[in-house]
């Protein structure tokens, strides 16, 4: 047997991992893919080209020094989405439960500084029980030197991970740290699972209730995209992908379509109630604006009164905020605010311009945001905002009250256009509790409810109409509904080429 015949014998027990059995008991009758099928789903076909291969543990503690473990535990390499380049890692469960151990850990940091180098974003396929204790304290490192990584790329290149099965122990942080994650219904992620809590609490606990991916589509806040199969989610994966640029040194991918950029959409018209406490859906709004009437939602099941997204505008992909008073009115408040926060600082960060579709009364007030921390955890989309620098635009729908006028993209914060529909209120404080202020020696004296009513009326038509704000240059201009989208692809191209220049620094301090 020659060399070659030898290697590519070895190579091929190497990528067949623990064997048919093992991935028919581990993955196929759960439902899932093994870690190379999901590869070659996320990646264009035969575009994956694996790296480190042939690193293996070198423990010989706890009987480890008879276990193989192919690849130990992990695939690395590098491939294409729809022809751009991609680092990939897949954690192998089958292989000591996908276990974190110190060559795994080598593996997955050597690959996130070759896509930092080389200015491609890092996708995570995680899959994994967690810490492997047989090796003692090199996973504890390798868990340091990955975090660091996390961290220290953040903003460099995009970071995505997608959970599938179960994700443990300290192996959850770095998704945590990471720009997006992805979710099965049935994957979980946990810091310590159902054992570790019955241990440490005497408490029984679901695995589901404790870590489910619904939790935390819903609850947490901390899966962007949840969907039903591993196909969707590859699926989503690759669409996501196309939203953004490679690194923080490009601009998103233009993808150009054949949907009309002067078009005039005259159903915008009927889709706002006259009464300002009337509710709309906001959707319906977004999908008549942007090309194909498509519109990613990012954080779907999470602070549903506010929006968050990706579009495009012939061709050109852009972050979309919009507040949902379906829900709460589209008041903001805590995970609200945090969500749009984070979501602006992505798109500042990967050179993606934020529009803004603000339909909102107020930052929601009371006891429990107080006691919750709504000045310093509001605070943060005022920071996400001032401290953005790429093209913002702003368009008022209806309600522009107060603070949340101020923290949703205003002039104030630096936004570079703003602009009104006519039905657009804009006032510092809401409007009734305003003229019950201004008027209110009046509104004593008042003979009948129509007097009270007229005095309303009146600081409505004075104050409140965009006429006002735009006579003050708090707004820049009052457009026809219809006009939206034309009006939103004339201000992006001139807004292409924005440069601007903020104060020398290390870093600024968001109020976490």
């Amino acid at each position: 047997m020659n060399k070659i015949e030898k290697l590519r014998i070895i190579k091929k027990k190497l990528i067949d991992g623990a064997g048919e059995e093992a991935r028919k008991r581990f993955f196929y009758d759960k439902g899932m893919l093994p870690p190379r099928e999901r590869i070659e789903k996320l990646l264009d076909p035969d575009s994956f080209f694996e790296i480190d291969l042939f690193a293996t543990h070198h423990s010989h503690d706890f009987g480890m020094e008879t276990k193989k473990i192919p690849g130990d535990g992990v695939i690395t390499g590098y491939g294409t989405i729809n022809g751009r380049k991609i680092c990939v890692y897949s954690q192998d469960f089958s292989a000591l439960g996908g276990s974190f151990g110190e060559m795994t850990g080598k593996k997955i940091c050597a690959l996130m500084d070759l896509a930092a180098e080389n200015r491609v974003p890092i996708i995570g396929i995680c899959h994994s029980g967690g810490l492997r204790l047989h090796e003692t304290l090199g996973p504890m490192e390798m868990f340091g030197q990955l975090f660091r990584r996390n961290t220290i790329y953040s903003g460099v290149v995009p970071q995505i991970s997608i959970i599938l099965g179960v994700v443990a122990g300290g192996q959850a942080y770095s998704p945590g740290l990471t720009d997006y994650i992805l979710m099965t219904k049935k994957s979980s992620i946990f810091i310590a699972g159902p054992a570790f809590v019955k241990a440490q609490t005497g408490k029984d606990i679901d695995e589901k209730e404790l870590g489910g991916a619904v939790m935390h589509s819903r609850v947490s806040g901390l899966v962007d995209i949840l969907r039903d199969t591993e196909e969707e989610i590859f699926a989503d994966a690759r669409k996501l992908v196309d939203f953004l640029p490679l690194s923080c040194h490009g601009n998103p991918l233009e993808i150009k379509n054949n949907d009309d950029p002067k078009r005039y959409e005259a159903d915008l018209e009927k889709i706002v109630p006259d009464k300002s406490q009337k509710i709309f859906d906001m959707h319906d709004i977004l999908k008549l604006v942007f090309d194909n009437n498509d519109f990613f939602e990012i954080k779907p099941d999470f602070a549903k009164n506010i929006i968050t997204g990706y579009a495009r505008l012939d061709g050109k992909a852009v972050g979309i905020v919009a507040s949902q008073p379906k829900f709460l009115g589209g008041v903001i408040d805590i995970k609200a605010a945090e969500k749009a926060a984070r979501f602006v600082r992505f798109c500042d960060a990967f050179n993606t311009p934020v529009i803004t579709f603000q339909d909102s009364p107020a930052f929601l007030i009371g006891r429990k945001m107080e006691m919750g921390g709504i000045i310093y955890k509001g605070a943060k989309l005022l920071h996400a905002y001032a401290e953005a620098t790429v093209p913002k635009i702003t368009v008022i729908i209806r309600k522009a009250y107060a603070g949340a006028y101020i923290a949703l993209g205003s002039q104030y914060l630096g936004t570079d256009l703003v602009y009104a529909w006519p039905g657009a209120e804009v006032s510092s404080v809401g409007p009734k509790t305003a003229a019950s202020i201004l008027f209110k020696k009046e509104m004593a004296n008042a003979a009948d409810d129509k007097e009270i009513e007229a005095l309303y009326q009146n600081y409505y038509d004075n104050y409140i109409d965009p006429l006002k704000a735009a006579s003050l240059r708090h707004i820049n201009d009052i457009i026809e509904p219809g006009e939206t989208r034309s009006v939103l692809i004339k201000s992006l191209a001139l807004l292409k080429d924005k440069k601007q220049i903020r104060p020398e620094k290390k870093h600024g301090n968001i109020p976490l």
